[in-house]
């Protein structure tokens, strides 16, 4: 007993006391991202999917606004944020000087990734165009608004370049974060491997999407729920890293 504790206490012998509320923030915003992924699923199940077209997308918005804007992801705007936080803390955990290249370039590439896929994001793009069309009275007028909307529609979040890129930086540098998991003991193997299935099968359906969408569709369905598991495997290790910085300060 005596052994395996001296042994946890080495491989948190990198951590100091400033770093607790890091640890905090980090298991906080990975408890926030748990409520977002249930409400998405929820929101996809009983209000549903984004709207294929830019004609339903404005039939949408002019209906109910805010059950068009849920199905816009106006949540994932104010929510994914919150990856910056998450993994800057997890990089705080996991940052050692024998593993400080492959963390910090796991670090950078998730960073890069998620600046670019908020940039796509057009959510509000979408209200200002379906309030004009709700207003044009002739048809030239809507048929301009229509075509802004479908050029809008083609480079969003769900069909962009920049959101896929983003969205494969990011799922790379997720994966290798949770493989670099697996070397050390600061968070459990279970949490290495669901963060390494769920991580790998985000990337290979953003990958398989490019041939076979419908089978891209599928992965993603797949990985979808296994978030459920990660973040609170994660949450809650950050938690108990910023009670072992606390009680280190005293």
């Amino acid at each position: 007993m005596k052994q395996k504790k001296e042994r946890y206490d080495a491989n948190l012998a990198h951590l100091s006391s400033s770093s607790r509320i890091v640890f905090w923030i980090g298991g906080i915003s990975s408890m926030l991202l748990i409520v977002y992924s249930l409400a998405t699923m929820l929101i996809m199940v009983f209000i549903g999917p984004p709207p294929e077209t830019i004609t339903e997308c404005f039939a949408m918005l002019n209906e109910n606004k805010l059950f068009g804007l849920l199905r816009l992801d106006i949540l994932t705007v104010f929510i994914m944020p919150l990856y910056y936080l998450l993994f800057y803390s997890i990089y705080k955990a996991l940052k050692k000087p024998n593993n400080e290249e492959i963390i910090t370039i796991s670090t950078i590439l998730i960073f890069a990734g998620l600046t670019l896929f908020l940039a796509t994001p057009s959510v509000f793009s979408y209200l200002h165009l379906s309030d004009k069309f709700a207003i044009a009275t002739s048809e030239i007028q809507k048929n301009q608004l229509l075509t802004a909307g479908e050029a809008i529609l083609a480079s969003d979040m769900w069909h962009g370049t920049g959101a896929k890129i983003g969205g494969m930086l990011l799922q790379t540098g997720a994966l290798l974060i949770s493989i670099v998991m697996l070397k050390h003991n600061i968070f459990s193997k279970l949490t290495a491997y669901t963060g390494i299935f769920t991580h790998g099968l985000d990337l290979a359906h953003i990958l398989v999407g490019f041939i076979l969408p419908s089978v891209g569709v599928i992965l993603m369905a797949i990985a979808g729920p296994f978030y459920l598991l990660w973040f609170p495997l994660v949450g809650i290790r950050l938690f108990k890293l910023g009670l072992y910085c606390q009680r280190i300060e005293k």
